[in-house]
């Protein structure tokens, strides 16, 4: 998945949500003044569900382009699939093994379950209804044609046939099912065909499987931008198939199955060997959704129903086509005109010599201050990329060392560590290879890099590593100087065009110490706990967060200036939550831009008045973290990696970092996200989100800003 379009588009990585939640246990002295409201937390599942169908309003949306329209259908098709192969088949295995527990919304497990099928059946069916009524009949006013076999011309289904004959047939394998052939595996997500046929001379009737093969095009372009979807094309040509027999019925139907790890970390040592081994094991998850279409023979149905081992409530009907991931391949079709204007990411301004056109010295730009970096609207490849790379190639570094969540297949970045361990300087590599969905090819750099000579840690047992950070050794006239990147998304040039995220360049001594004794802690046997200029989870990131909002109440009661914004994907963890209805309580301003899950309930009397919560979607996906507190006059804010969920905060490592100086251009941008004018979905106390119809769109006014700063 890490290579391909989905993951370098926005709202790719839901699975980045996906992590079992164990149950709340409140610290009654932080809770004191709160927990009498017992129904003050939304529920997380249905909330994520929440934000899915804030994308699918994105595709619904008339005034977006419309093959950025049909990337969201896409992306909200993929997201879902993800949502049942982690959280559903989660929540179904603890059931089963009796040991889920109410949920911190109240909900009990079977009654959790029971709302997720009603709600994504009634998404799944939208959706469904977007694609045909809205999507299909749009595209094909702008000449783009999604069509069924029926409706193809003599010419494209004899040009079809061909294609099928010389291309898809070779391919094809049906397996029957008899007494000598067993119910073939169907693997997860894979597309297939439900064949029913009929021995003309016996009358015996046969079920057969047939996989629709996906290393061909989803949809079979036909010339002048007309498309049938692939299994139209063999379902026409099965007789091909089953010689002899007659063909009776013929159904698409694609199952979903558990597909997360499971991995006894203990054995850290053979770490890699078992993550490998169980991801061969993924395949064979257990089911947790068949998708059929709506006019599937009933005998088909029980068929497969039986055979797979899904219950009725498991099954979802729906108009064909199927599987509309394969949207991607039509928003990729090369028309300019029903896409975003094309934004090409600028060198950020202190790192752009206008005066020639060689690159800036990136060590030099940050002795002479702070770089803080606003992807995709500064270029990644112009600051952080060069800044690995010029680290690799200066004689006068010494070491690098850098961490490694997720990245691209083929990254620069991973060229230059190697570049840089080949030319003698010590180079660490943190490689998480647990990050989920992006392991194999996490497996796969991981040992170039140690083939190269680097030292390849893969983080620290019981713990994922999600940490941005980057680490530059230099050995400078007047000794021995510390370069730090600290960023809020990872290290991947692709996904860095569009992620909106923030990254700091600094040589600030205090935070290049903090930085090195974590590194240590990474990849020895240390265990600092206290930073002075970070917080690191899974020591102390909730807590210091919590005593800085405690903070803030005592400022609101002295009459000094007290307030609190937050900017995060997700904000799940009740203790951080109980805090903020705290201050909320004693009148603290309290402003959240919450992009994905949120289980926070603003606006209720007596407990959340002052709250506000906002989502922004758009073409970038926002993914950076942002803790901004008035701290009674002199604003202390935070960037780093750490979501405000359970897993961010116990089972991660993760950084925040406090902005050195100047911070005027985060509170412009908070300004701005938060600007009654700026279009954004807005929370009401039941968990609902509706569009403000604000006319300001946050990020073309960020690029446009960019622009004139730079013309």
């Amino acid at each position: 998945m890490s290579d391909g379009p989905e993951a370098e588009h926005p709202y790719a990585h839901p699975h980045d949500t996906f992590d079992v939640e164990p149950p709340y246990v409140p610290d009654e002295s932080a809770v004191a003044g709160v927990e009498k409201y017992d129904d003050r937390f939304l529920d997380r599942e249905l909330s994520w569900l929440r934000f899915n169908q804030r994308v699918l309003e994105l595709a619904e949306n008339p005034e977006l382009p419309l093959l950025e329209r049909a990337r969201f259908l896409a992306i909200f098709a993929s997201n879902l699939d993800e949502f049942f192969m982690v959280r559903v088949a989660g929540l179904k295995r603890r059931i089963a093994a009796g040991v889920a527990v109410r949920a911190s919304s109240g909900l009990l497990p079977r009654d959790e379950l029971e709302l997720i099928w009603s709600e994504t059946s009634e998404l799944m069916h939208r959706h469904a209804r977007c694609f045909r009524d809205l999507l299909v009949p749009e595209l094909r006013d702008q000449g783009i044609e999604l069509l069924r076999w029926s409706q193809l011309d003599k010419d494209e289904q004899k040009a079809a046939k061909k294609l099928f004959k010389e291309r898809v047939f070779p391919v094809l394998t049906p397996l029957a099912v008899d007494p000598a052939h067993p119910f073939p595996y169907i693997s997860g997500l894979s597309l297939n065909l439900a064949v029913l046929v009929r021995n003309p001379k016996t009358q015996a009737e046969h079920f057969a499987r047939v996989k629709v093969p996906p290393i061909f095009d989803r949809f079979v372009p036909l010339g002048n931008q007309r498309f049938v979807p692939l299994e139209d094309v063999i379902g026409e040509h099965l007789k091909r198939l089953f010689p002899g027999m007659e063909v009776l019925h013929a159904h698409t139907f694609r199952v979903t199955r558990n597909e997360d790890l499971e991995v006894e970390e203990d054995d850290a040592e053979n770490l890699l060997k078992a993550l490998e081994k169980e991801l061969l094991r993924r395949r064979f998850g257990p089911p947790v959704r068949l998708e059929v279409e709506e006019d599937i023979d009933p005998r088909v149905l029980d068929l497969l129903i039986s055979e797979l081992g899904v219950s009725a409530e498991e099954v979802v009907r729906l108009p064909g086509p199927l599987d509309l991931t394969g949207l991607h391949g039509i928003a990729d079709l090369p028309r300019d005109d029903l896409k975003y204007p094309s934004f090409i990411p600028k060198t950020h301004p202190q790192l752009a010599d206008v005066e020639s056109a060689s690159p800036v010295d990136v060590f030099e730009a940050a002795r002479r201050h702070d770089v803080l970096l606003h992807h995709p609207y500064d270029s990644f490849s112009t600051s952080v990329q060069r800044f690995i790379e010029q680290a690799a190639a200066d004689p006068h570094v010494l070491a690098i060392k850098q961490t490694l969540y997720r990245t691209s297949g083929d990254s620069p970045i991973i060229d230059a560590l190697v570049d840089a361990a080949e030319a003698g300087k010590q180079v660490l590599v943190i490689v998480e290879i647990k990050a989920r969905f992006d392991e194999q090819a996490n497996i796969r750099w991981a040992r170039k890099l140690e083939h190269a000579g680097c030292h390849v840690v893969y983080g620290q047992v019981g713990l994922k590593t999600h940490c941005k950070l980057a680490m530059v050794v230099r050995d400078e006239p007047d000794g021995i100087r510390r370069y730090t990147h600290i960023g809020t998304g990872n290290y991947n040039p692709k996904t860095a065009r569009m992620y909106e995220d923030l990254g700091l360049i600094t040589s600030n001594p205090g935070i290049g110490e903090d930085v090195a004794n974590l590194f240590n802690n990474l990849s020895g046997i240390s265990r600092q706990e206290k930073y002075e200029n970070l917080l690191v989870a899974p020591d102390n990131i909730r807590s210091g967060l919590v005593e800085q909002i405690h903070a803030e109440i005592q400022h609101h009661r002295a009459g000094r200036p007290a307030g609190i914004r937050l900017k995060a994907n997700s904000i799940v963890d009740e203790g951080v939550i109980d805090a903020l209805y705290l201050a909320s309580q004693e009148g603290v301003p309290v402003e959240l831009l919450i992009r994905g899950i949120c289980a926070v309930r603003p606006g209720l009397p007596g407990l959340s008045e002052t709250m506000r919560v906002r989502s922004v979607l758009g073409r970038f996906l926002e993914h950076s973290r942002v803790f901004r507190f008035e701290n009674g006059g002199e604003p202390a804010t935070w960037i780093g990696s750490a979501d405000m969920m359970h897993r961010n905060l116990d089972r991660r490592v993760e950084v925040l970092v406090r902005l050195p100086g100047d911070q005027s251009h985060l509170d412009q941008l908070l300004d701005l996200a938060f600007d009654p004018d700026t279009a954004a979905w807005e929370l009401a106390s039941d968990g609902q989100w509706t569009h403000n119809g604000g006319s300001v769109d946050l990020q073309e006014t960020l690029i446009e800003r960019k622009r004139k700063a730079r013309a």
